[in-house]
């Protein structure tokens, strides 16, 4: 197996059961503080990381000179997505199971496509047909009788978009700057952006972020600092839709950390609309080729 396979796996392990930690620390932090504070830890991280691998790369012999513009360039993007995403995302946890919040959020891996449409992109047949099917499932996970979104729910598509941007940035900046640099930068912005707002809108209380020191230790170490980073090195040098696909399995991840730790299980309506989402969510990362070498060997 690829190194870039292994990191999106993993990446998914940590993302996924990251979403009960975020539901924990949701009940006692308000939602920008949370993601401050996380980011600032994650920031710490990767300073200490960035510090070590560049002294090796120059011991080495193998520094390359930094991109300084695209590396700003590319993190405040990447960070100022990644911030909105995670300030809906925190959000809707003071109301929605980690399960199902994994799930919708796992939403982004369809938008992605639809977003290529912008940039002159096509998008297969069976992608459409992903998209088709995630709309149903978000109706079976989202949506109660008489048609009404919770609050929550829109927060969680908000954020799945957001994601969405996030992983375009990543996919384009990657190629031109170190991965862990870009994810340093990244969380410079991110905890900028949130402990600006959450100075405005939000009143903090230490007594409550002590409370949650775990999750946000959890969230901020492993979530921030190390995912997000193994995300940006499985995106270099590698096939997105393998990539995309593993990240995605953050959702199943989810539902089973749900599960496990805090006895939350989803109903039959729900489990239905998670399976069409799971279901959409791979459709969407099949390529054409497949379908079109299929049809090569039937006729042959």
């Amino acid at each position: 197996m690829r190194k870039q396979n292994i990191f999106a796996i993993l990446a998914a392990v940590i993302w996924g059961t990251a979403f009960v930690a975020q539901k924990v620390g949701a009940e006692s932090v308000p939602p920008l503080t949370f993601n401050a504070i996380r980011s600032l830890m994650a920031v710490v991280v990767l300073a200490i990381i960035s510090f070590i691998m560049l002294k090796m790369e120059r011991k080495k012999g193998t520094y390359e000179p930094v991109n300084h513009k695209k590396l700003i360039l590319g993190g405040f993007l990447c960070g100022l997505f990644l911030t909105l995403a995670t300030a809906f995302q925190q959000a809707s946890l003071s109301e929605e199971s980690a399960g199902k919040a994994g799930f919708v959020t796992a939403l982004y891996i369809v938008i992605v496509p639809i977003l290529g449409l912008f940039l002159k992109k096509k998008v297969p047949i069976v992608v459409w047909l992903g998209v088709l099917l995630a709309v149903c499932g978000l109706y079976f996970l989202c949506v109660t009788d008489g048609f009404v979104f919770a609050k929550s729910d829109i927060y969680l598509i908000m954020c799945a978009l957001m994601f969405a941007i996030q992983i375009m940035f990543v996919d384009y900046f990657v190629s031109f700057v170190n991965g862990v640099l870009l994810s340093l930068v990244q969380f410079i912005t991110m905890t900028i952006l949130s402990s600006g707002a959450a100075l405005i809108f939000e009143e903090v209380s230490f007594v409550a972020i002590k409370e949650a020191a775990f999750p946000l230790l959890y969230l901020g170490i492993f979530s921030s600092g190390i995912a997000y980073t193994l995300q940006i090195l499985a995106q270099k040098d590698s096939n997105p839709a393998v990539v995309s696909l593993l990240m995605s399995l953050e959702s199943v991840f989810s539902v089973i950390a749900s599960a496990l730790l805090l006895h939350s299980w989803l109903n039959t309506r729900e489990t239905f609309g998670c399976l069409l989402m799971l279901v959409a969510v791979i459709l969407a990362q099949i390529p054409p080729s497949f379908f079109k070498r299929k049809t090569k060997n039937s006729a042959q």
